[in-house]
């Protein structure tokens, strides 16, 4: 019999061997704290699963994040498998608080308003409504300008503050 079946991980193992993987994309961020990690479980046949759901279908960056994700398992040497779920789709309603504020001291815009109602599936995606502004995370003006509806990044579009001169990314709400 496999070790790893025998004598399972506890979860909170797995959760604390992948604990300070980051998004690639935005390194300030955990994955837990941007929504990207949903669950850490026990799959059917005992072994532990690592599931995430991609911040858009087919984001560059889920392949990277698996391959963080195995490396630290098995760094940690911990046996569980990565598992991709697409449905429900992801929504910035899953972002920590914390992580807003990270990415507004990284330089990004966080995403301000909710995609979806509290427990309610999520249908469609609420869009800032034009003329809502978007504050620069930098000066805090909301004096701002969009350039391009696609920034750095495709779950992004690109600003500038017309106080501070600053260009800066808005995480895009979805």
């Amino acid at each position: 019999m496999d070790a790893a079946l025998r004598d399972p991980p506890s979860l909170d193992a797995v959760r604390a061997a992948i604990a300070h993987l980051s998004d690639p994309e935005i390194p300030v961020v955990s994955l837990a704290e941007l929504g990207i990690l949903r669950e850490v479980r026990r799959g059917g046949d005992g072994v532990a699963e690592v599931v995430i759901t991609p911040t858009y279908s087919g984001c560059p960056a889920m392949g990277q994040i698996e391959d963080d994700i195995r490396a630290a398992l098995r760094d940690s040497g911990i046996a569980a498998r990565v598992v991709t779920q697409l449905s429900p789709a992801w929504t910035t309603d899953w972002m920590a608080p914390a992580a807003r504020e990270k990415l507004r001291a990284y330089g990004i815009a966080p995403p301000n308003g909710r995609a979806a109602q509290a427990g309610a599936q999520v249908v469609g995606f609420a869009r800032r409504a034009a003329g809502q502004p978007v504050p620069c995370p930098r000066c805090g003006s909301t004096h701002t300008t969009q350039t391009s509806p696609f920034g750095s990044t495709a779950c992004k579009a690109l600003y500038r503050c017309l106080d501070c001169l600053e260009p800066f990314d808005l995480f895009k709400p979805y």
